[in-house]
């Protein structure tokens, strides 16, 4: 079972102006038999305060996957990959890549989704979009490959000896 930690970044949503339906819907997205959320954040769009939540999920929780939502745009308050890049020891491109390629079938703008994914210790670090339908669209598109990612970033599956 996978320890995950989300974390929706929205200063609406942190004022209580707005209701969080990306972070519920991630929940209720990932399988029941294989990731267990342990906790669950919503943050402001403040770089040092994503960066702070990023390394406690990682070096204290010990969260297998975090999976943040929102702050990806182009908006200047949209710093979620740079707080996210602050905090990464190895960049894993590959998965926000196949996001945005898999995305661009249904809508041309996600071309202009910046999220990013990382390794941080023993910790995969993905960003995903703000919207429920693109957090749906990019969750079902990369599910079936992180459980095999994790075992070979923990040294469950894989040559490296950890």
């Amino acid at each position: 079972m996978y320890q995950v930690g989300i974390v929706t970044l929205s200063d609406k949503g942190a004022k209580g102006e707005r209701q969080d339906l990306s972070g519920p819907k991630i929940q209720e997205l990932l399988p029941k038999d294989k990731y267990e959320v342990i906790s669950y954040t919503m943050l402001p769009d403040d770089r040092e305060k994503i960066r702070r939540e990023l390394i406690r999920l990682s070096d204290e929780v010990k969260c297998d996957l975090i999976l943040t939502t929102g702050g990806t745009g182009f908006s200047p308050c949209d710093i979620t990959p740079e707080a996210t890049m602050d905090v990464a020891e190895r960049n894993a491109p590959g998965i926000a890549e196949g996001m945005r390629a898999y995305s661009m079938q249904f809508t041309k703008r996600a071309m202009l989704g910046r999220g990013v994914s990382v390794i941080r210790k023993g910790t995969l670090i993905i960003n995903l979009p703000g919207s429920p339908k693109a957090v749906k669209e990019s969750l079902e598109y990369i599910i079936d490959a992180l459980g095999h990612g994790i075992e070979i970033m923990t040294g469950e599956a894989g040559n490296c000896a950890r």
